[in-house]
């Protein structure tokens, strides 16, 4: 049974020595208080603002979102429904037409 058990190795886990939370709650709240005043510009980093860069970046995914994704035809639904719909009859009563 040991051949199937293999250990995994320790994961790395960083803790700070010296880390204040409280001083990174304030600069959070007086960046979003500068922010809401109009101190500082909205283009600063944001972690929403990197969604849909990677998509920008390649011409066939930019052309898939233009187009709304890859769409299949109401006939070819209804073609491979059929199809489906044939076979379960066939596996079911073991005769090749109805």
């Amino acid at each position: 049974m040991g051949m199937f058990n293999i250990r995994e190795p320790k994961r790395y886990e960083h803790k700070y020595i010296y880390y204040d939370e409280r001083k990174e709650k304030l600069e959070k709240i007086e960046e979003s208080a500068r922010r809401d005043l109009g101190m500082v510009s909205q283009e600063t980093f944001n972690p929403e603002s990197i969604r849909g860069k990677f998509v920008e970046g390649t011409k066939h995914l930019k052309r898939r979102k233009e187009n709304g994704g890859p769409r299949m035809s109401v006939q070819l639904t209804v073609v491979i429904i059929a199809a489906l719909l044939f076979i379960l009859h066939w596996l079911v009563t073991g005769e090749l037409f109805f």
